[in-house]
């Protein structure tokens, strides 16, 4: 395996292994041992716990943007199906990369090394959501992409960690495309 894909790979297994046991559960063994590394591998590739730590908010960053750049919706109507689509994915196959994100973000606000990975990709889904609520005739599109992101980071939250997230049914990606639409509806109504 080559060096980028066994970085990858560490990066993959440690948001794994954040999600699942948060960052007390992050080790430079642990990562080896779930990704099936030879002892060593992962203090190799990333020396330091925090470099570790590093490496997952890059990669977070990478496949969030990834996510939000995936598409330019041009009308409301196809922006609420896709960002309910997106909402969905990341209530489902992208769960624990959310997980992952959410606990990530408040070590990084403790921990201003980190930081910079994380705002990097948050500005980038702000610009995203700038450019598509623009193209939807929004008149302060900045103003509306704030609200739209605050709103979608909400329902995430909401539905990862909130309340009432173990007892909910699984994301329907028909009602979660209905809140996307009604997010959207008022996002541009403030206009």
């Amino acid at each position: 395996m080559s060096s980028p894909d066994r970085r990858t790979l560490i990066s993959d297994t440690a948001i794994a292994t954040v999600a699942a046991a948060g960052l007390r559960g992050l080790t430079h063994r642990a990562i080896d041992s779930a990704a099936g590394l030879p002892a060593g591998s992962t203090s190799y590739y990333f020396r330091t716990r925090t470099a570790l730590i590093g490496a997952c908010c890059a990669r977070i960053a990478e496949l969030d943007l990834d996510d939000v750049e995936s598409r330019d919706p041009v009308s409301r109507e196809e922006a609420a199906v896709w960002l309910g689509a997106l909402l969905h994915r990341w209530l489902t196959t992208g769960r624990e990369r959310q997980l992952a994100r959410y606990e990530l973000s408040l070590e990084a606000a403790r921990t201003p090394e980190l930081e910079p990975a994380l705002r990097r990709a948050g500005l980038a889904a702000r610009a995203r959501a700038v450019a598509i609520v623009a193209a939807l005739g929004a008149a302060r599109p900045q103003e509306a992409a704030e609200v739209l992101v605050a709103w979608t980071e909400g329902v995430l939250f909401d539905r990862l960690a909130g309340a009432m997230a173990r007892t909910r049914p699984a994301p329907d990606p028909a009602e979660l495309t209905s809140v996307a639409r009604r997010m959207l509806d008022a996002a541009l109504a403030g206009e």
